[in-house]
C-alpha cells in the first residue's frame, strides 16, 4: 500500500493546478478522464459549482481557529475528477479548510488515472468519489479516510438506490439542493472531528 501512495503522491497536484486542469479540459471540449464526451456536460457543471463555492465558501471563526491550531503535518490526499457532482460541492471545502490549516498540504489525484490506488479506498466495493486520504506527512501512513460524502448524504443516496436501484434526474438535482442548503457545514464538521479538534457550534 505504501508503494502505491507514493507514486500516486508523485503525480498528485495542487488544487490549483486541478482547476485549470478542469478548465483547460473545458475550453478543448474534453474533461478530466479519458472516458466518455458525454461527461463533458457534468465536468461544466462542476465547474461551474466549484467557481462558486471557490468564491463564496467560507470557514466560521471557531472552525478557523481549530483548523489554525492544528499542529499534526498531514497530507490530503484527495482522489476526485472534474465531472463528479458530489466532488464538485465537496474539494472546494476541503480545500478552504487545508488552506487555513498550515499543517495540512490538499494533494488532488484524478480517479481513472490512478486505479490501483483507488482500488485501496473503495466504498462499499465501490470506486465512489470524492476520497479523501489523510496521511502522515512524515511516513505517508494512513490516519484516516472520508467520503464520497456526508452522513446526510449517504442515507440519501442509500434511501434512493433502496426504493430506485439507481439515481433518478429528480434525485440528482435533490441532492445538489441538498448540498446547497447545506453550505458545507457537515464536510467540516466530519472532518473536524476527525481530526480530534474542536467542532463549530
Amino acid at each position: 500500500m505504501t508503494t502505491i501512495i507514493e507514486e500516486a503522491l508523485q503525480k498528485s497536484i495542487s488544487y490549483e493546478d486541478y482547476r485549470n486542469l478542469i478548465l483547460a479540459q473545458i475550453s478543448a471540449d474534453d474533461h478530466t478522464a479519458a472516458i466518455a464526451p458525454a461527461l463533458l456536460q457534468y465536468t461544466i457543471l462542476s465547474n461551474s459549482r466549484m467557481k462558486r463555492l471557490d468564491k463564496t465558501f467560507t470557514l466560521a471563526l471557531n472552525d478557523r481557529v481549530a483548523l489554525s491550531s492544528f499542529d499534526t503535518p498531514m497530507i490530503w490526499l484527495v482522489i476526485t475528477e472534474g465531472w463528479c457532482g458530489d466532488a464538485s460541492q465537496i474539494v472546494p471545502v476541503l480545500n478552504k479548510m487545508a488552506t487555513v490549516a498550515e499543517n495540512i498540504d490538499l494533494r488532488i489525484v484524478l480517479r481513472d488515472e490512478n486505479d490501483t490506488l483507488m482500488n485501496l479506498f473503495l466504498t462499499d466495493g465501490k470506486k465512489a468519489i470524492p476520497k479523501l486520504i489523510a496521511l502522515d506527512a512524515n511516513t505517508n501512513d494512513v490516519i484516516f479516510t472520508w467520503g464520497p460524502r456526508p452522513k446526510p448524504a449517504v442515507e440519501m443516496v442509500k434511501k434512493e438506490l433502496n426504493i430506485n436501484g439507481s439515481f433518478t434526474t429528480d434525485f440528482k438535482a435533490a441532492l445538489q439542493q441538498w448540498y446547497n442548503a447545506d453550505k458545507g457545514r457537515n464536510v467540516v464538521n466530519e472532518i473536524l472531528e476527525l481530526l480530534g479538534v474542536l467542532k463549530s457550534v
